[in-house]
């Protein structure tokens, strides 16, 4: 749940990704999201604002996990999504994968980026 920057969010996330759009957003009268949904490389999501005055924080205990195809997808998707955001993870080789970073981003939201061991 975001805090009146769901459609930001949105905005940013899909100019990150590669097949990824904005499908539908519907607005309340006073502009915030009440309801939107979005892909993120083919992957369908829904994202709304807080509507009802309650905090809600994400946390990184769930995060979002995305395979990259190369390390050049790897380096993007990772540098942008830190921007502005705090890495739990160095991006490096781990041996559990050629390249992974872990990263909560600029709305809160944590996300494991990957390329897989070929």
């Amino acid at each position: 749940m975001f805090h009146g920057q769901a459609e930001e969010a949105m905005k940013f996330y899909t100019s990150i990704f590669d097949r990824s759009e904005i499908k539908q957003i519907m607005h309340q009268e006073n502009g915030q999201v009440l309801h939107a949904t979005f892909t993120l490389k083919d992957q369908t999501f829904m994202c709304i604002d807080n509507t009802n005055g309650d905090y809600h924080a994400f946390t990184p205990a769930i995060s979002l996990f995305v395979d990259c195809d190369t390390e050049e997808e790897v380096d993007r998707v990772f540098g942008q999504l830190s921007a502005d955001g705090q890495i739990l993870m160095p991006l490096g080789q781990y041996p559990f994968s050629e390249k992974f970073g872990w990263v909560q981003d600029r709305y809160g939201l944590s996300w494991q980026v990957n390329l897989p061991k070929r």
